[in-house]
């Protein structure tokens, strides 16, 4: 222990090796950092810092008197001799397999020691403590060892103990084995990252696309003896020059937005998050300006972004690739291969090109590939071969191939086809095929939205829609939707709808609206494409007004006849509203998984109906339609045997608009828990589950108070729940009692519906005691706001103005989520003794767009209208 303590480096060399290290690294760090967005050099960097850490590690190990036969290895990352600026040190201290540590406590000190030293150096390292045969036993049960140890490199001691481990972990590597074991990994990786490359926020090392799909590529190559680095793999015929080129470049770049995440962040930091995008984009040079003469900037991240995504889209096809070469190398016998055409054989379910120069010679089999991947019986992929052929032949698609009458045709046959559209757009989309052909696609591909709902870039929710359309008219997933699965057997032409998802959202990011732009693209694709003129007609219909319906369903009051009417106007006829409400849903659908509930399938689902009824000649009766609905709930309330006009108390004292924007279901529901207590001077609170099928559907009835609205939210909010629609009534005095709210609430939980039945009798008994509360409404808590609201503010807007009548005011939000806006909104409102009839709470991911219909003495004054908006824009910024 005392000779093991002499050698060990003192305190003052400690300090002396750390200021080293550190001076050493900051130098290198800071030409990292100026050389703004020049990847040539970075690789250099890299192994410049890991031959310093080389250095500190040597002296270390030389001041720490180990016994000559032991070794110092680098491995993993560190072992290929390249080093990130925040990345682990991972190393291993190699002993000879005669080493019994538990009985050499002077080796055990040393190694102790000098771990500690490293530490104290400043060298943030992952060790390892084994013996040759130690390695070589965990290599065979964890592919992961045996990775890792697959790059050892020798740095300080023994040279034969690190070539006696290599030599014998060679010895028990079997390369198929290997090879499976690394793309089940691959494949489980890409899974948890949901299989695209297009997260907004990517992980640049194990995204799909990112660093770690060329070293995989590098892995199955040396394991298998195919080579060690690009130039190998180019020698062996893995590689073309030209993939090579293509591979060295995307790499260098992933490798310097990696290497600038750790400068900027001061840790190991892989991902993209929305809080480093703009720095890392502005060390690139990037800034915010317009681009192709739009008037909308584009933000210095969104440059960055897109090239990001064009850089892991070209890994993502070349690791494909090379994967599938090097899987014939190790399996050559794959099976005979059987006749397509002259143009294609099926190699063992992957098609194959019959010569690698085809679609240079025949650019039409471009797109036929991908028709014949539709309908050809047995095919599930693209050969190596195929997949290279493709990316080398992406010069030929030019202006003059997306003329081509033929290809014209082929791709509109693909959109035809009854099966494979989703399978077929988005491998052309991965092979830069469908970008190349329809030009205005291209411009889209890799593209954010900075919206807060979308979660996927703008091609990828493109392709998403199209999937959601496709999935309408598929049989096996009729139980999703089951209206809009029932609406679509009908339907005679799908391809319509594809079209209509490929180019709705086409004309993102041009500035403009995008809708109207889109419908210009779609207009010349149609005649381009010689698509007959009536059916050219509703596709562009369904493009430039595919966010019209989600709008009026979600903001405006549907129990309005002349809402329906103006509606049904627009559409025209029930195959453009039965076209528009598809999309529609689709569209939605589409944007992220949080965005869609069941209550906004039912807003979508009335609107649907009500114009139907309306465009099959029914004119908007509000009395006609009250009658109606008045003996629809009686019928029901006869099924629950309640006594002869028990109703006509309560109904008595409510009118036409309490009957026009409540569904028969819900009055009768009110009728049978309100019809004793009119009059009352008590707070009835009743909940069950929402006839939507998600949430709680919550009925109150009290005496009414100006901060009525203000308590019930602020409950809500409190306990967990989000509003997603409320109808606030007011009915008449009855027998001297004062006017009554009458009031019901779609909510949501987390924790439904695993709870619903407890949930129930606590809002039932909380609800009515916070109701009850007197004295002033508590001041609205500071509600935590996300980390992509503080990477991308929304500036709070409110717009009041009268309704088309005159009679009542229109008040729309627009802000950022967070917990307690609704509180904070209803008592600015309660404050102002503003009453509430109707809102509507549209959460779009970190955005809320609600619509409140109200009305009040203090409207009519301008001064006042002008403290309202005011006081709610603090509200909302707070």
């Amino acid at each position: 222990m005392l000779s093991a303590l002499a050698t060990s480096p003192s305190v003052t060399e400690l300090a002396s090796l750390r200021e080293q290290y550190r001076a050493g690294k900051n130098a290198l760090l800071t030409s990292l950092a100026g050389s703004g967005s020049a990847t040539r050099g970075i690789h250099s960097l890299l192994r410049k810092l890991a031959r310093h850490t080389d250095t500190t590690l040597c002296e270390l190990w030389r001041r720490s008197d180990f016994p000559a036969d032991c070794a110092l290895v680098a491995v993993g990352g560190f072992g290929r001799g390249e080093l990130f600026p925040h990345s682990d040190v991972d190393v291993l201290l190699l002993l000879p397999d005669e080493t019994c540590l538990d009985g050499d406590t002077a080796l055990k000190s040393k190694i102790e020691h000098f771990i500690g030293a490293c530490w104290d150096s400043g060298l943030e390292i992952g060790s390892s403590v084994r013996t040759v045969t130690d390695c070589v036993e965990e290599a065979i049960k964890d592919v992961t060892v045996q990775t890792s140890l697959l790059e050892a490199r020798w740095v300080a001691g023994s040279k034969t103990g690190v070539a006696a481990l290599i030599t014998q972990l060679d010895a028990v590597l079997d390369p198929r084995a290997f090879f499976v074991a690394k793309t089940l990994e691959l494949r489980q990786r890409h899974n948890k990252f949901e299989n695209t490359p297009y997260a907004l926020e990517p992980n640049c090392k194990e995204s799909p696309g990112g660093l770690r799909d060329l070293q995989v590529v590098l892995w199955v190559a040396h394991a298998a003896g195919l080579g060690k680095s690009w130039d190998d793999l180019a020698r062996k015929g893995l590689a073309t020059a030209f993939e090579v080129r293509q591979i060295k470049a995307n790499e260098a770049l992933l490798s310097l937005i990696r290497a600038r995440l750790h400068l900027i962040s001061g840790r190991r930091e892989d991902r993209l998050v929305f809080d480093l995008q703009t720095a890392v984009a502005e060390s690139f040079g990037y800034s915010a300006q317009a681009e192709d003469g739009s008037k909308l900037p584009r933000r210095a991240s969104e440059a960055l972004m897109r090239r990001y995504y064009w850089a892991a889209k070209a890994v993502t096809q070349l690791n494909q690739i090379l994967l599938l070469n090097i899987e014939e190398r190790l399996n050559p016998h794959t099976g005979a291969l059987r006749v397509i055409n002259e143009r294609f054989f099926d190699k063992a379910g992957m098609m194959e090109v019959a010569r690698d120069d085809l679609y240079e010679r025949e650019p039409h089999a471009i797109l036929e590939t991908f028709l014949l991947f539709q309908t050809t019986l047995g095919i599930k992929g693209l050969s190596a071969r195929t997949l290279r052929a493709l990316y080398n032949a992406r010069g030929v698609m030019d202006a003059s191939f997306r003329r081509d009458p033929v290809n014209r045709a082929t791709f509109l046959k693909i959109l035809q086809q009854p099966s494979g559209i989703t399978h077929a757009m988005r491998l052309m989309n991965q092979t830069s095929v469908l970008g190349r052909y329809l030009w205005v696609f291209r411009k889209i591909v890799g593209q954010m939205q900075h919206d807060l709902f979308h979660v996927y870039t703008v091609d990828q929710h493109i392709l998403m829609v199209l999937r959601n359309v496709r999935r309408f008219f598929m049989a096996e997933h009729a139980h999703e939707y089951p209206a809009c699965s029932q609406l679509a057997a009908g339907w005679d032409k799908p391809w319509i709808l594809y079209i209509a998802a490929l180019f709705h959202d086409i004309a993102k990011g041009r500035g403009g609206d995008h809708s109207e732009l889109g419908c210009r693209d779609v207009r010349v694709f149609c005649r381009q494409h010689g698509i007959p003129a009536e059916d050219a007609q509703l596709i562009e219909f369904l493009v430039g007004q595919h966010l019209s319906m989600s709008r009026i369903a979600q903001k405006e009051d549907l129990s309005d006849p002349e809402v329906i009417a103006a509606f049904a106007k627009r559409v025209g006829n029930e195959r453009y509203l039965t076209a528009l409400y598809l999309l529609t849903v689709a569209d939605i659908r589409g944007t992220s998984p949080k965005v869609w509930n069941a209550w906004k399938g039912k807003l979508l689902e009335d609107l649907y109906r009500y114009t139907l009824r309306v465009l099959g000649g029914r004119a908007p009766d509000a009395n006609a339609e009250v009658e109606a609905r008045k003996r629809e709930a009686l019928t029901i309330l006869a099924l629950h045997a309640e006594p002869f006009e028990a109703h006509k108390a309560l109904w008595d004292t409510l009118d036409i608009s309490y009957f026009m924007r409540h569904e028969a279901a819900d009055i009768a529901w009110h009728a049978r828990h309100l019809s004793r207590y009119v009059g009352t001077t008590r707070c009835i609170v009743r909940a069950r589950r929402s006839s939507a099928g998600e949430g709680l559907q919550v009925l109150v009835y009290t005496p009414d108070a100006p901060d009525l609205f203000a308590r019930i939210c602020g409950y809500f909010e409190e306990a967990g729940f989000s509003i997603l629609d409320a109808k606030v009534h007011t009915a008449k005095p009855c027998k001297g009692s004062p006017g009554y709210a009458l009031d019901t609430f779609q909510v949501v939980s987390p924790d439904l519906p695993d709870h619903y039945r407890e949930l129930v009798a606590m809002v039932e008994a909380d609800l009515d005691r916070a109701i009850e509360e007197n004295g002033p409404l508590p001041p609205p808590g500071k509600g935590r706001v996300s980390r992509r609201v503080k990477s991308f503010p929304i500036t709070p807007r409110v717009d009041l103005r009268p309704d088309e009548k005159a009679q009542r005011w229109l008040l729309s939000v627009s802000a950022s989520d967070r917990v307690g806006l609704l509180y904070s909104i209803a008592r600015v409102l309660a404050n102002h003794r503003i009453n509430l009839q109707l809102a509507k709470v549209t959460t779009l991911g970190e955005r809320v767009e609600d619509t409140f219909l109200i009305d009040g003495p203090e409207l009519q004054h301008n001064k006042a209208q002008i403290a309202i908006e005011t006081e709610l824009l603090e509200a909302l910024a707070s």
